[in-house]
This record gives C-alpha cells, sequence and structure tokens, in this order.
C-alpha cells in the first residue's frame, strides 16, 4: 500500500533500531529521507526507495 509521507509524521519501521524503538520521525522528505528515532534522537539519511519499502505504518500527528 503506497503511503503519502509529509514532515512531521511518524513512520513505524518493520526492524526496530538498535536503542529498542520501531517509530521514526521524518524531518525532510525528497529522494532522499532525513528521520530521527523517537528512542534516542539519532538522524539518518536513508532513500525513499528504501523508506517505502520497510514502513509499516505512517502517523499523523494531530494538529
Amino acid at each position: 500500500m503506497p503511503y503519502t509521507y509529509e514532515v512531521g509524521d511518524v513512520v513505524t519501521m518493520k526492524k526496530k533500531h538498535p536503542c529498542g524503538s520501531f517509530d521514526w520521525e521524518i524531518l525532510r522528505v525528497g529522494a532522499d529521507f532525513r528521520l530521527k528515532c523517537t528512542g534516542c534522537g539519532r538522524q539518518i539519511m536513508v532513500s525513499r526507495r528504501q523508506v517505502e519499502k520497510s514502513t509499516k505504518s505512517v502517523r499523523r500527528p494531530s494538529r
């Protein structure tokens, strides 16, 4: 199922980060994504293809 990604969304991934968290906040959207781990705060750059492949769900913050 294709998701639409926006800055501020929280993405739940299929595999967990070494800190134990599955959730990542989207900081930048484009050909590459900048994600911030909600557990430890680490930021990474990941290709769009990799994010789309490993996404389990997307949550929008209430605005």
